[in-house]
This record gives structure tokens, C-alpha cells and sequence, in this order.
């Protein structure tokens, strides 16, 4: 089986809402016809895969995978009101949620209204409860709010008790007003601001306090695999770093799942050595314009992994952790 854990979907409703307004996030549209999301240091295009899974379906059929883990995306509903965030999220989640029960070839993941701690709280069991949905995508950071600020340890501790799958996925950083050329947001910033957000929970003592929560990380965990050994320094050499945790950084780093949207070898290769390759998932970042899968396809055919770790990175890694 081949699992793509890495896309992204835009329901009609989230759509609807944002041209009804009132919004933050500021739509138009290209010359064919293709809405366009525009946000700090980066817009999204959205193609027909973005928002038409009639027309999904037959990308997946045509390349052979036999399922995708559709996941919302930038700027997230944490980017409005919190009034707004909450039904944005909700009405999302539902059409996930339909959308998982009627089509074979869709898992999801639920969004949350970050921007309202307490509301994610209620929106994460709703999702997870009624709706079926075996976790959620939180971004990297809330509006410039860390993961692992205190105002979030209900949501952790929910997350926690629900046995929750959590995919960070990363979100404009602070000083992106630096990375509005060359596409350098989502270039490097949102890379660094994931690995910021996995240092920083890691850190605080996020995943010691809460084991439960099975967390993934988007675009190979950016530079985690990278630099963990530097965690591990900072953990020997200074008192701050081992306040919150009882033992090195990178052994918590390498019970997260990565996903494959590094579509280098060697990166790939690396983040196994890191992880194991168990705790590899195949990603796409389809149908975004960065995105590929015929990429995700060829790297991990041609990774020099064992039959059954190849099969696992492909689909089975994926189906077991969102136990289907």
C-alpha cells in the first residue's frame, strides 16, 4: 500500500467563508481562473487537486497510490479572529470527516482554532471522537505564539489522553518580513521554524510529560536530523537545557515520525539513520507547486532500505500509526 501523509485540501466550505468574509487571509484569483490565498511571505495557488477531489482521485489512480492523509494548510484558521477560527475549523473538520467516510482513498487530520487554546481543546476530542479522526495538524508556531507556551498544556494533555496523532506543520515565522523575496519563507523559514517548534517542545518537556501523543514532523523535521547532535551539546553544557527533561534531546527526537518532503537522498537517508525507518513516512506536499509525488514515488523506490523497510516508509509506517 502506498500512503501519501503529506498534502493538502482546502474544502469548499473554508473557501466559501473566506470570499464571504469577513477574513484576514486575502483571496483573487490567476488568469485560469484559480483562487489564490495571500499571506505573510507567501501565497498559495489553488490548482484544481487543491480543492476538487473528483479530480484527486484520478491523480492518485493514474500514479498508483492508493490513499492520502489530507491535511489543511497555511495560513491556518489560527490566522482570523478566534471567533472565526473556531467555525472555519469546524466546518472543515466536518468535510474531512465526510470526506474520509465516503471515498476510499482519503485519512485526514483535523485542524484546530489555535488562536483559541481552549476551543482546540474541545475541537481536538469532537474530532477525534465523533468525527473519527485519529489526531490533528498544528502549526509551528500561533500568530507568533510557541507550542510550547503554557497557555497549550491542555491541549497536550488532551492530546495525551486521546492517544492523539500530532503533525507540525510549519507557519510563517517571526521576522518573515526578511524572507519576502526569492520565496524564502517557505524556503527556509518554514523549515527552521519547524525545527525551532520540535527543539523548543522538546525542550520544555512537552514530550516527556505526555508519551501518548505521537508526533510528526513535516519536510523531513526541516534540519532535526541535522541538528540533534547540537541539542545534545546544548543538554550537557548548560543547566537551562536539562531543567525540563531527563535525558538528551535527540532521544525524544527519534520517537517523532518524518515525513519524506525532502526529496534528496541523502537527506532521506540521513533522517533513517536518525529515526529508524520505521518512523519514515512518505510525503508529497501535493499538489502545492514545491510539491511532487512521481518525487516522493522515486525517492523512496530508490532508497537503500530493506523490501520491508521500503513497503513501511511507502504506506505501512503511515497505516499503522493512524491504526488503519
Amino acid at each position: 500500500m502506498k500512503i501519501d501523509f503529506h498534502n493538502h485540501y482546502y474544502p469548499p466550505e473554508y473557501l466559501t467563508a473566506v470570499k464571504k468574509g469577513p477574513a484576514r487571509v486575502r483571496m483573487d484569483y490567476d488568469a485560469e481562473g484559480n483562487p489564490r490565498l495571500h499571506y505573510p511571505g507567501d501565497y498559495n495557488i489553488l490548482v484544481p487537486g487543491h480543492r476538487d477531489l473528483d479530480y484527486r482521485e484520478g491523480v492518485l489512480k493514474k500514479h498508483g497510490v492508493d490513499k492520502q492523509v489530507i491535511t489543511f494548510t497555511t495560513p491556518g484558521t489560527h490566522f482570523e479572529e478566534p471567533a472565526t477560527a473556531v467555525e472555519m475549523a469546524k466546518h472543515i473538520n466536518d468535510a474531512f470527516s465526510t470526506a474520509v467516510k465516503q471515498r476510499k482513498h482519503f485519512l485526514s487530520l483535523a485542524t484546530l482554532p489555535l488562536n483559541d487554546p481552549a476551543a482546540s481543546v474541545r475541537e481536538l476530542e469532537r474530532a477525534m471522537k465523533t468525527l473519527g479522526l485519529p489526531g490533528a495538524m498544528v502549526f509551528s508556531n500561533v500568530n507568533g505564539v510557541a507550542l510550547a507556551d503554557a497557555v497549550y498544556e491542555p491541549l497536550w494533555q488532551k492530546a495525551n489522553e486521546l492517544g492523539a496523532v500530532i503533525y507540525i506543520h510549519p507557519a510563517h515565522p517571526l521576522g518573515v518580513e526578511a524572507m519576502e523575496k526569492y520565496w524564502l519563507m517557505p524556503l527556509v523559514g518554514f523549515l527552521m521554524d519547524t525545527t525551532l517548534a520540535a527543539a523548543h517542545l522538546v525542550f520544555a518537556g512537552v514530550p516527556e510529560r505526555y508519551p501518548k501523543i505521537k508526533w510528526v514532523l513535516c519536510h523531513m523535521g526541516g534540519a532535526v536530523p541535522y541538528l540533534a547532535e547540537r541539542f545534545d551539546r546544548g543538554y550537557e553544557a548548560f543547566s537551562e537545557c536539562r531543567e525540563n527533561i531527563s535525558r538528551a534531546p535527540s532521544s525524544y527526537l527519534k520517537q517523532f515520525y518524518y515525513d519524506t518532503v525532502n526529496f534528496d537522498q541523502n537527506c532521506i537517508e540521513l533522517a533513517i539513520k536518525f529515526a529508524g525507518a520505521d518512523h519514515i513516512l512518505a510525503g508529497s506536499d501535493y499538489p502545492h507547486q514545491i510539491g511532487s509525488i512521481p518525487k516522493m514515488l522515486d525517492a523512496v523506490s530508490r532508497l537503500p532500505v530493506s523490501p520491508a523497510g521500503r513497503e513501511g516508509i511507502a504506506g505501512r509506517n503511515a497505516a499503522t500509526l493512524l491504526g488503519v
